[in-house]
C-alpha cells in the first residue's frame, strides 16, 4: 500500500516553477529599512524570491553580507539600494505605489483584512526594537497589525514582513 501523502520530488517542483531569477517587476517591495539583525534580511529575501517581490535595503555597510550570507537561492535577488530611507518612501509615494507599514497602531488593518496588492506596493518594516521612525509614520498609507495572543509585543521582522508579503501577493 502506497502512503497517502506524497510529496513533490525537486524535479517536479523545478518544473512547475520558474526557470530563472525574476527581474524587477515593479509591483512588491520588502523594505526593512532600518535592520537591525542581518539574519532576519537573508529570511526575508527567501520570502521574497517565493512571492516575487523585490527588496530594498538600506546602505549599510554590514547588509551586504547578511544578504549573500542568507541567499541560499544561488541565484541574485532584485534588489533596491537606498542611502536615504524617508526620500526613497517620498519618491515610492510621488510615483502612486501604496506604502504599507507593518506596525502596531490604533488605525492597523488585521492582517485577515488586508487586501491582495492590485498596485505597485511597498511594505515597510521598522527597526526590530523600536518599530517605524514616526517620521517614516506620515509617508505610509495604512499600517496593517499581525494578531498575537501570546504575551510578546511583536514578531521578527523577517517572520512579520513574510506573512505580509504573502497575502499581499494573494497566496494565503
Amino acid at each position: 500500500m502506497s502512503p497517502r501523502i506524497r510529496p513533490r520530488t525537486p524535479d517536479e517542483l523545478r518544473r512547475a516553477r520558474r526557470n530563472r531569477a525574476h527581474s524587477c517587476w515593479d509591483h512588491l517591495y520588502a523594505a526593512p529599512l532600518w535592520p537591525l539583525h542581518g539574519a532576519n534580511l537573508g529570511t526575508l529575501a527567501r520570502t521574497c524570491d517565493a512571492v516575487g517581490a523585490c527588496l530594498t535595503v538600506p546602505r549599510f555597510p554590514w547588509v551586504p553580507e547578511a544578504l549573500a550570507r542568507g541567499n541560499t537561492l544561488r541565484r541574485p535577488l532584485c534588489t533596491h539600494w537606498t542611502g536615504d530611507p524617508l526620500g526613497w518612501l517620498g519618491r515610492q509615494r510621488e510615483r502612486g505605489a501604496r506604502i504599507v507599514g507593518v506596525e502596531l497602531a490604533d488605525e492597523a488593518v488585521r492582517l485577515a483584512d488586508l487586501p491582495t496588492a492590485r498596485e505597485p506596493t511597498v511594505v515597510v518594516l521598522g527597526h526590530e526594537q523600536s518599530g517605524i521612525p514616526p517620521e517614516a509614520l506620515d509617508l505610509l498609507d495604512v499600517c496593517v497589525e499581525i494578531p498575537m495572543v501570546g504575551h510578546g509585543a511583536s514578531l521578527n521582522v523577517a517572520v512579520a514582513g513574510s506573512l505580509v508579503l504573502y497575502k499581499l501577493a494573494g497566496l494565503l
